[in-house]
């Protein structure tokens, strides 16, 4: 018999990718094939973002896209999933009538069930690699304790739930007989890890594990939480060279009366103390954070604080993005969303034209430099590559001149040639 051919649809962040490599190993498993890129599918499968305005637009766009070629004939039928179903799946079922099957973020047993007709337990954390020939995210936890005033990923997600140490061990072990070496470690809130599980901090205990495990190259770390920073981690970053010398540590803003309105727990004084004691414990580290503009409470003269914070502390990786309330938040409910959205849309282009200028000058600064650089495709006039500073997707990439022959997923010594806001140019060196 013919197998049914699906193609599954990841929308949003990393996380969601890594429910949607689980969801196809299920569906391999199951007896269907996973769609080649241009192929005619029989069923879609989306795995949807909620967590802002933009997503959720670019989730039911997908979902009516999809939705449209049913109706042409193309498609069997579409099933939609995740954080957007989760949240809104009552509405949704009556707003969008033809999607054929609606689920929650952690319906993939049932999903798969429906689909083959056969009874599915919850999948162990084997998956389908979807991320290049070398690199994988791994998701140590589920869910957020934290419930900040203008996030609603915990009214989604639920609580936080640590992965056991021995689990997480025993998949980066599998992964390494794959061929996988580089390791992105993703969870909503890094800062947390272990204290549901074991009574403590256990990030250190974990990070320092792993990088003990032969074949593996590079640890990467996201979505540290500043309040109750598992500090012990620093000196395992410092300690070991496969542990990279970088941090996605998302703080929001500097002024303490945001801070306040955001109920982050943290306030600025905080903040540049963290900063500087990262800094100098681990010597080279390279932070990447996340600002909000536009919160309830930020006004010119907290906009100004938020600028001066970025020019001194020049983070070498840096997004923003404007406030956008969330219902049923903490902030919806108490805070009025006052400061128009081309008042927010300015502050964000100012604060993104700084932050241009100093990774400028902070990529300018690695020319003449040698560093190891990982490669990850071969395009017309280069290879594209990454340093250990660089995770995938969201940080520069480095442009390899083809003065030799690379492949994916290759380590290599290069000199940086040349530098742009978010790209280094190289040359292999012997």
């Amino acid at each position: 018999m013919t197998k049914k051919v699906i193609e599954v649809i990841s929308l949003g962040c990393s996380k969601n990718l890594v429910d949607s490599e689980r969801l196809m190993k299920m569906l391999d498993e199951a007896g269907f094939r996973l769609a080649k890129p241009g192929e005619k599918r029989d069923i879609v499968v989306i795995n949807t973002c909620g967590f802002i305005g933009d997503a959720k637009e670019e989730s039911i766009e997908e979902i009516l896209k999809a939705v449209k070629i049913k109706e042409e004939g193309d498609i069997e039928s579409v099933c939609v999933m995740g954080c957007l179903s989760q949240r809104y799946a009552d509405q949704l079922k009556t707003e969008i009538p033809e999607v054929d099957r609606w689920y929650g973020k952690f319906d993939w047993p049932a999903l798969v069930g429906d689909l083959s007709k056969k009874q599915y337990a919850n999948p162990v954390y084997d998956r389908k690699i979807t991320t290049g020939p070398s690199n994988a995210y791994v998701k140590i936890a589920e869910g957020c304790n934290r419930f900040c005033s203008f996030c609603a990923i915990p009214l989604i997600t639920g609580r936080f739930k640590s992965r056991p140490i021995e689990e997480i061990l025993e998949e980066i072990k599998s992964l390494v007989k794959r061929g996988i070496t580089e390791f992105n470690i993703i969870a909503q809130d890094l800062s947390s890890y272990g204290l549901d599980l074991y009574g403590k901090h256990s990030l250190a205990e974990l990070i320092d594990r792993m990088a003990g495990i032969t074949g593996v190259k590079w640890i990467r770390l996201h979505y540290a939480y500043p309040a109750d920073f598992p500090y012990d981690i620093l000196p395992v970053m410092a300690r070991h060279p496969n542990v990279c010398k970088y941090l996605d540590i998302a703080l929001q803003h500097i002024s303490d009366k945001v801070l306040s309105n955001m109920r982050r727990h943290f306030d600025g004084k905080q903040t540049r103390e963290l900063i500087a004691r990262i800094r100098r414990e681990v010597p080279g580290i390279h932070l990447r954070t996340t600002l909000m503009v536009g919160f309830p409470g930020e006004g010119d003269k907290e906009f100004d604080e938020l600028m001066d914070f970025v020019r001194e502390t020049r983070f070498e990786r840096m997004g923003a993005f404007a406030y956008c309330e969330e219902e049923d938040t903490y902030g919806a409910k108490h805070f009025k969303d006052s400061i128009p959205q081309e008042v927010k849309q300015e502050r964000l282009d100012k604060l993104m034209e700084l932050q241009e200028q100093i990774s400028l000058e902070i990529q300018e600064s690695k020319i003449g430099q040698v560093m190891t650089v990982v490669i990850d495709r071969e395009e017309d006039d280069y290879y594209i590559g990454r340093t250990e500073f660089d995770s995938p997707e969201v940080d520069p990439e480095v442009l390899v001149e083809k003065n030799m022959r690379l492949s994916p997923g290759q380590y290599v010594k290069v000199k940086i040639t040349g530098a742009m806001p978010f790209e280094l140019t190289a040359q292999k060196i012997d």
